[in-house]
């Protein structure tokens, strides 16, 4: 997932400034409770972070979320915001769903509309799943093996409802040979070869070739059922047909959400949703920093984007509000990308220059520091993903401080003794990344490397970052951004942003142009392999490979301060949700 995707607002231009409030901050206000059984008290700084807060089964109330942006699109098979993929859950459902548990255990994969995770052929290319007993549409009808294959057939339809995940397409029709329900000449617009459905309970999805994280694809919205006769196209992110425990009561395009009990929903065919909230309602607003002050107020009790609280916001819930407040670990790793099409950066050492030349200590608190912003990378795989090593460090940058000697004999290596002149691209509606840009500036400037800064218009991303014709013409040598994974595995995260084969004329997300023929292997090897173990060792050598190549400067394994309010209950992050809280779990405090 990238940045935009997930709509990360962060802080502001001045947030290292703030820096030394944070870490010096240790007032624990809210009252907290030790006991943890939901009696409407904050139990602590952090006490939702990999572990369950406030432990509950008690029912009823509304469950009030805030926002500063809406949902790209809560259509299952368009939407691509983190965020939208979380709170999809309580509408929609899947044939298997990321476990409902905190941390790491959520990576695995559980049945949610299927009675299994699934009966794997020998030789690994052929899926069969059979549906629950008592599953249905908000109207009672039941949910078929056709909804299934027909929600799952929309990703093809990108003339349509383009912007979703194409994990689905890419790896059941790698060739596109289907053109989507839409343009389907099939009687019931049911003709992709590479699902069956031989009855209404049984769906069958065949593989060209094996993938060890199909299970992870299927765990996504795009994977959800929709059923032919209720489905508009364009529109149906304006009403989405529900399947799961709550339903649609209205929606407002950037001002708000209600949903309320689906009365159809049976428990018992749900193994995976608690269900406890009465009323599930979202606010959308403008105002970063009034949402946060209705947070701390009790106005609300979420954020639904979970993008971090604001500098102010941050300081007044860290200084009296602390037992509100957890700083856990995103899944995002911000960096700073080496276009291979932009000279110098066709060559290593000019590339290696930087990673040594950078001041690592002060991209840190250009993102607001270790709690606001992040640990220091060190690598290209970040900590929720499988593969993960900490103490993987070739260029030693958890010292946080640059190697100036080191940083000029590579660029002596590279031709460039005296140093070169270069262009950091940087969006212009991110200020953090703004300061990014400028303390990477500072620092390469001692070297001898003469870096401007270019802000772009953020929105027109695609075209401008993600066009390398365009990013060569500008002589974009420095690319700032972020990636997040679509799944916790070496593909759902490294695949994207170093396989040569994902290089795309626009909308580009390898902004590195990452196309070595021995790393692009190293991505079939590992998805080849169904064991996931044997899987996270073959993506730590494609790791290593993308890390030691210079490629991509990591700058933090981003750290958020997120709210919960005193009346939430069954809270816990989710690795599965890079970070965030496990929407579908929640429960208040009448």
């Amino acid at each position: 997932m990238t940045t935009q995707r997930t709509s990360r607002r962060r802080l502001a231009a001045g947030a290292a400034l703030v820096v030394a409030a944070l870490v010096s901050t240790t007032a624990c206000g809210g009252g907290g409770s030790k006991d943890g059984k939901g009696d409407g008290k904050a139990p602590g700084f952090n006490a939702a972070v990999n572990k369950v807060a406030n432990a509950s089964d008690k029912k009823g109330g509304e469950l009030k979320f805030i926002a500063t942006q809406d949902a790209d699109s809560w259509d299952p098979q368009r939407g691509y915001y983190g965020f939208g993929w979380d709170f999809a859950r309580y509408f929609t459902r899947t044939l298997v769903t990321p476990k409902p548990a905190p941390g790491e255990e959520s990576v695995a994969v559980v049945p949610d509309l299927a009675t299994d995770t699934g009966q794997v052929s020998a030789d690994k290319k052929t899926y069969t799943f059979t549906l629950r007993d008592g599953v249905t549409w908000e109207d009672g009808k039941p949910v078929t093996s056709r909804d299934v294959k027909y929600g799952i057939e929309r990703t093809w339809a990108q003339d349509k409802i383009s912007g979703g995940p194409l994990w689905l397409m890419k790896t059941l029709d790698p060739d596109q040979t289907y053109k989507g329900p839409y343009r389907d000449e099939s009687p019931d617009k049911l003709g992709l070869k590479a699902i069956e459905t031989p009855d209404d309970k049984t769906v069958v999805f065949h593989l060209p070739k094996p993938n060890g994280d199909f299970l992870q694809m299927l765990a996504i919205p795009a994977a959800a059922p929709v059923r032919a006769d209720k489905d508009t196209g364009e529109k149906y992110g304006l009403r989405v047909f529900s399947n799961g425990p709550y339903k649609w009561v209205s929606y407002s395009p950037n001002k708000g959400l209600e949903l309320t009990r689906n009365d159809k929903w049976k428990k018992d065919s749900d193994p995976v949703r608690k269900a406890l909230p009465d009323k599930i309602t979202v606010k959308i607003t403008t105002n970063a920093d009034d949402m946060d002050n209705k947070l701390i107020a009790g106005e609300y009790d979420i954020d639904l984007n979970a993008t971090g609280m604001g500098s102010a916001g941050r300081q007044n819930a860290l200084g009296s509000h602390k037992a509100n407040v957890d700083n856990p670990l995103t899944g995002f790793i911000r960096y700073a990308a080496m276009p291979k099409s932009v000279e110098p950066f066709n060559n290593e050492h000019c590339r290696k220059a930087v990673m040594y030349g950078a001041d690592h200590t002060s991209l840190q608190t250009a993102r607001g520091g270790p709690q606001a912003g992040g640990d220091i990378g060190v690598n290209m795989l970040p900590p929720a993903v499988k593969g993960h090593d900490g103490n993987y460090d070739p260029f030693q940058m958890k010292q946080g401080k640059p190697d100036e000697a080191k940083a000029k004999e590579e660029l002596k290596a590279c031709g460039k003794p005296e140093g070169f002149s270069t262009t950091i691209a940087v969006r212009n509606n991110k200020p953090i990344e703004v300061a990014t840009a400028e303390s990477l500036q500072a620092s390469l400037k001692k070297i001898g490397i003469n870096a401007q800064i270019d802000q772009y218009d953020g929105a027109q991303y695609s075209s401008i970052i993600g066009a390398p014709k365009n990013v060569k013409a500008k002589n974009y040598g420095i690319i700032i951004m972020g990636w997040g994974a679509d799944f916790p595995s070496g593909q759902g995260y490294l695949q994207p942003i170093a396989d040569g084969r994902f290089i795309t004329e626009s909308g580009n997300q390898n902004f590195a142009e990452v196309d070595e023929p021995a790393i692009n292997k190293l991505f079939d090897d590992a998805i080849a392999e169904i064991d996931p173990d044997k899987a996270a060792k073959i993506y730590q050598e494609a790791n290593k490979k993308v890390t030691e190549g210079a490629w991509y400067l990591p700058f933090t394994y981003e750290k958020n301060i997120i709210w919960r309010s005193s009346r939430l209950t069954n809270v816990y992050t989710s690795d599965a949700y890079n970070g965030r809280y496990d929407y579908a779990s929640l429960g208040v405090v009448k």
